[in-house]
């Protein structure tokens, strides 16, 4: 008798743990998003600024994905953070990593904590980078918890690179650009700014990464006009300018920088005063230069001629 007491008063207190942890279980706050996301979303709901749930719509929210982590995986556990947070009273201390551009976490612990997963790829040489040796941190540029990162939109990105390349802003609504404020194009056709080459440019100099588009400019020709073969930004400012063809001014004085002592002497611009036929008088009327020497880039003229490698038709 006294054992069935015994097992009886067991049974009760074990369905009396049972029912009180179930009860915790159902009172226990859930997941939102993110596979343990709920020791954050308990305070970081809905109604939070920044909206913190719209990750739910990036691919850093997309939990059919194994290779998506949690918040801990980019905050930390931030324990300190939650305890001031069940506290109340003062604002908590922030998150073991905390972004933003007023964020007090130092860049290269705001950085690792995205290169622990995006390394590689056209991001490999971001610790040699231009933006990285200047302290730029990647959610300066990116914004992680919203559907609409605005650095990853051709039609926006521009507005992400304006803020801190002004003097580009400016030369890019000049009349002669590249058709960037038009969308066609944005700042990453250009540049991969990720790299580490000096210019941050998508190829590995600048005339490669302008034949990319400009494969007619190219070659190799018979007659090879050098500044070409060079650097197109010897003639070129490809941001934009006031002259046609982003040219940095007009023939014939951009032509005379180089060519102003050799061939025919330099010409003064402007119409001639008299009746002439000496090409002194007349070179720089009209397009300069150009009207005589059409295939700047180069020319496959095979005459034989003195003047067949100086660039005309």
């Amino acid at each position: 008798m006294k054992v069935v007491r015994i097992v009886a008063a067991m049974a009760t207190c074990m369905l009396a743990a049972l029912a009180t942890s179930a009860a915790t279980a159902a009172s226990a706050p859930k997941d939102l998003v993110l596979k343990g996301d709920a020791k954050c979303t308990t305070c970081h709901d809905e109604g939070d600024s920044p909206r913190v749930l719209e990750i739910g719509k990036t691919r850093h929210g997309t939990i059919a994905d194994r290779r998506v982590g949690t918040c801990t995986s980019c905050h930390g556990e931030s324990d300190k953070h939650i305890a001031d947070a069940e506290k109340g009273g003062k604002k908590p201390a922030p998150p073991d990593v905390a972004f933003g551009p007023k964020a007090p976490t130092p860049v290269n612990a705001r950085n690792g904590a995205c290169l622990s997963c995006h390394q590689g790829g056209t991001r490999i040489h971001w610790q040699s980078s231009t933006h990285a040796a200047r302290d730029v941190a990647c959610s300066s540029c990116h914004q992680i918890h919203t559907a609409h990162d605005k650095a990853r939109d051709r039609y926006t990105q521009t507005e992400t690179c304006f803020k801190c390349h002004k003097e580009q802003r400016a030369q890019i609504n000049r009349p002669s650009h590249h058709p960037v404020v038009e969308g066609k194009m944005s700042c990453s056709s250009c540049h991969n700014v990720h790299g580490d080459n000096p210019k941050q440019l998508a190829r590995a100099s600048v005339n490669e990464t302008c034949f990319s588009c400009h494969m007619e400019k190219r070659g190799p020709f018979v007659h090879n006009h050098q500044p070409v073969q060079e650097d197109c930004g010897i003639c070129h400012n490809p941001h934009g300018t006031t002259i046609a063809n982003l040219l940095k001014s007009r023939p014939p004085f951009l032509c005379q920088e180089c060519h102003s002592h050799t061939s025919h002497p330099s010409q003064a611009s402007g119409l001639p005063t008299a009746r002439t036929t000496g090409t002194t008088a007349l070179g720089s009327v009209a397009r300069g230069c150009l009207n005589c020497h059409t295939n700047i880039h180069g020319s496959n003229s095979t005459q034989n001629s003195a003047t067949a490698g100086r660039f005309r038709r």
